[in-house]
């Protein structure tokens, strides 16, 4: 004959299972036999069933930009780390120790390698505790915050905040050959974009054939363009300094031109 059994009332809540006692004897009796006796086996075992906690820490900064295998391979550092510093007898979880140890080690590695650029290290920590700070109101908010928002939070000038915000920039230096869509629909990469055409260029070979004029012209007249053209003297001014008039200084300056054309046409 079946038990008649109750169900639970709406809205009742089971109490959330503890950790079953037999996981922490299994725990703590690992780090004994590592601690005490140097087991490396233990160790290993440690390692194997923190692994997925450094795993979730390493995919909260996968959207920074950074390979998810190195961000994985700095958080297990930062375990063994944990693992190899933790002191049972404190009283403490190994996750309240191991996690803030797995996360400096992973603030760290954006610090020290990150960085495109060159930033101060005052201003790296600044970027990071920014960033830290707009991901807990994003989660908090549902919208992106405000960089006042963000100034209050961190107790920061919102000057502070901004110039954070812009030194992110220099977090990640985009490759030259990385594809870009220019408005015309035409593919391009950023190294298209850079630089512009040198008009110094398409000046050599007039240079070269101006040069023998100029140099078959008076002395006097050569002065003239000089000041003309190269020192950007007006035609009053240029008068002035060569004591002739202006009208003088107009027409050298015309017949000069005109004898500079014939001569490199005939070059």
């Amino acid at each position: 004959m079946a038990l008649a059994t109750s169900s639970p009332p709406r809205g009742h809540r089971w109490p959330r299972r503890a950790r079953p006692a037999s996981d922490r004897s299994l725990e703590e009796e690992l780090f004994l036999r590592y601690q005490r006796d140097g087991d490396l086996h233990a160790r290993r075992r440690l390692i194997e069933r923190y692994l997925p906690l450094a795993r979730s820490l390493a995919r909260r900064y996968e959207r920074r930009g950074e390979s998810p295998d190195d961000l994985l391979q700095v958080a297990s550092l930062g375990l063994i780390k944990a693992i190899d510093r933790f002191e049972p007898e404190r009283g403490l979880s190994f996750s309240s120790f191991g996690v803030p140890t797995m996360l400096g080690e992973l603030r760290r590695y954006f610090r020290d390698s990150g960085w495109a650029l060159h930033v101060p290290r005052e201003m790296q920590e600044r970027v990071l505790k920014v960033n830290a700070a707009v991901e807990r109101l994003s989660g908090e908010l549902g919208r992106s915050p405000s960089p006042l928002q963000v100034g209050h939070e961190l107790n920061l000038p919102v000057e502070d905040v901004l110039e954070a915000i812009v030194a992110y920039g220099a977090y990640v230096a985009p490759s030259l050959e990385t594809p870009l869509r220019s408005a015309d629909g035409e593919s391009q990469t950023v190294a298209d974009t850079l630089g512009e055409k040198d008009e110094g260029f398409e000046l050599i070979e007039d240079r070269v054939s101006i040069g023998p004029a100029l140099r078959a012209l008076p002395q006097r007249q050569r002065v003239i363009l000089h000041m003309r053209f190269v020192e950007d003297l007006t035609q009053t001014e240029i008068a002035q300094r060569m004591g002739v008039s202006q009208m003088q200084v107009s027409r050298l300056i015309r017949q000069s031109l005109e004898r500079v054309r014939v001569v490199a046409g005939q070059a």
